[in-house]
Parts: structure tokens; C-alpha cells; sequence
């Protein structure tokens, strides 16, 4: 049996454990809250914008875009969303074997023909263990999610995929359904599917557009796109620090179980303590008394 010195000594240790890990999750709970924010902050400007999309394309059934294009596929591109840091369960992990999986499905595209987009320590890290190409650190978009930047990526992806240096773009992130649950997404991102979804187009009169309603939506789909690749970051970083809450409210709790075993252990091993003087107590009376 363990000393009351050692016993002691690991209620010690896992208390202070438990602060760590209830400090971090109150950290996560904030930066949760504030990720979600600006998920919703964003959403009505996306869903006017395919509202808007949605009404011109199911007027326009001919319209037809570079960015719709299919090809034969011998050159990929895939985006992934990760986090910096750890303790955030199996959020990382997860998004490393999808990637796998995906990298696995293409592979007789060759090494070469596959260009991952890392974004987030985690994954970049990983990327070098597969063996194909990286391009970019996109290290600081994943802590401090930024428009700009994911629009410099999204124009190089674009430019890119209109020169035919790639033939499809695949982005794989979290998608934040609640603080607890978090769903791995695997989407294409080009080429873009052109539904004329009706069910979504208001039914609203004939407008008089200008300059015509295949020029705008020449114009808006860049931007539909930027739009999606940047919801796509945000989804991610709320879904990291989902994921923290979660893993951290858990530690905490197997903290709290582990120092109530730790505390019986210790009167246990008090108690012994206690029993054996009492016991070196009287055998030593007994032993004077003869």
C-alpha cells in the first residue's frame, strides 16, 4: 500500500490538474461562444447571396461557368481545417484519417498530382508524414480565422483551377452541429455545382436586370466562393473549441473521480497508519506490565 506522503502527494497533483483543466475549459466556453458569433454574423450575408444565385440560375438554365467545368480528373487539390494546438479529443485525429482516406481513394493520381492546403499546424504536421505535396503555412488563419486571407487562398484556388493546374478541389473540415457533437464534412469545392433550386428561388415578378443575369452571376459566384471557403474556417475553429469543451469538462470529471478514490485511499491508509501505533501501543504495555 501506498504511503500517506505519496497518497497525499497525487491528491496534490490531480487537484491541480482538475484547476488546469476547468480554467481551459472556461477559455474554450469563451472562445466558443465568440467563433459563434461570427458564424452568425456571416449567415445572412451567405444565404441572400444563394438566394440570389439560386432565383438567377432557375431563370437562366443555359447559364454555364468556368468555375462549373468538369473535367477528367488528373490533378487534385484538397483543403483541410485543423488546429495549432491539442487537447481538443479527436478532432485532429479525425480529420487526419479522412484525409487519408481521401488521399488513399486518388492515389493512382500519383503523389505529385495531389497538392493538400493545410490549414492548421496539426494537419500540416501530419501532411509531411503522407508524402505528398504541401503548399502554404496557414498557421495563424487557423488561430485568428481572417477574410482576406482565405480570400487570397480561394483567388489562388480559383486562378488555378481556371489555368487547369487543377481539375478538382476538395475541402474537408468540422461542422459544428452543437458544443458536443461536431461532423466531419468531406465537400467539393470545384467545380461548383450549378442546381437551379427552385424550391429555394423566391416567387417573386419578372426584374429588369443589368447589365444581363448571366454577367452577374459571373460575378457573384467568385464571391460565393469566398464566402464558402471562410464559412468553412469558421465551422472549423468553433468546432476546435467544441471539441476542447468537451474533452476538458471531461477530465475534469475523471479528475473529480480519480481524487475521491484517491481521498478514500488516503483515510484508509490514515486509519491504518493510526491501527498499527495503537496496536505497537498496547503490545509494548502488555509487554512492560509482565
Amino acid at each position: 500500500m501506498a504511503s500517506l506522503k505519496e497518497v497525499k502527494a497525487r491528491i496534490g497533483s490531480v487537484t491541480s490538474t482538475k484547476k488546469i483543466t476547468g480554467a481551459m475549459k472556461m477559455v474554450s466556453s469563451a472562445k466558443l461562444k465568440k467563433a459563434q458569433y461570427a458564424i452568425e454574423s456571416i449567415a445572412p450575408y451567405q444565404e441572400r447571396l444563394n438566394n440570389i444565385l439560386n432565383n438567377f440560375l432557375a431563370t437562366e438554365t443555359d447559364f454555364q461557368s468556368a468555375f462549373a467545368e468538369v473535367r477528367p480528373l488528373k490533378k487534385l487539390a484538397i483543403v483541410v481545417f485543423s488546429s495549432n494546438s491539442s487537447l481538443c479529443g479527436a478532432f485532429n485525429s479525425n480529420v487526419a484519417k479522412r484525409l487519408s482516406e481521401v488521399v488513399e481513394e486518388h492515389k493512382s493520381l500519383g503523389a505529385d498530382n495531389i497538392v493538400i492546403f493545410p490549414i492548421g499546424k496539426k494537419i500540416q504536421e501530419f501532411t509531411a508524414k503522407l508524402q505528398v505535396k504541401a503548399e502554404g503555412d496557414f498557421q495563424d488563419v487557423a488561430d485568428k480565422p481572417n477574410f482576406d486571407a482565405m480570400s487570397d487562398i480561394t483567388n489562388d484556388l480559383m486562378n488555378r483551377f481556371l489555368n487547369k493546374e487543377f481539375d478538382k478541389v476538395i475541402v474537408i473540415y468540422h461542422h459544428l452541429k452543437s458544443t458536443a457533437v461536431q461532423k466531419l464534412q468531406t465537400e467539393t469545392f470545384l467545380p461548383i455545382a450549378l442546381d437551379s433550386n427552385s424550391a429555394n428561388a423566391s416567387s417573386g415578378g419578372d426584374y429588369l436586370v443589368e447589365p444581363s443575369k448571366s454577367e452577374i452571376l459571373e460575378s457573384l459566384l467568385p464571391k460565393a466562393l469566398r464566402t464558402k471557403l471562410y464559412a468553412c474556417l469558421l465551422d472549423s475553429n468553433a468546432s476546435e473549441h467544441g471539441a476542447r469543451v468537451v474533452a476538458m469538462q471531461t477530465a475534469t470529471d475523471n479528475a473529480d473521480d480519480l481524487i475521491s478514490e484517491l481521498t478514500i485511499l488516503y483515510n484508509k491508509t490514515r486509519q491504518q497508519a493510526i491501527t498499527n501505533e495503537l496496536l505497537d501501543i498496547v503490545g509494548g504495555a502488555a509487554a512492560l506490565g509482565k
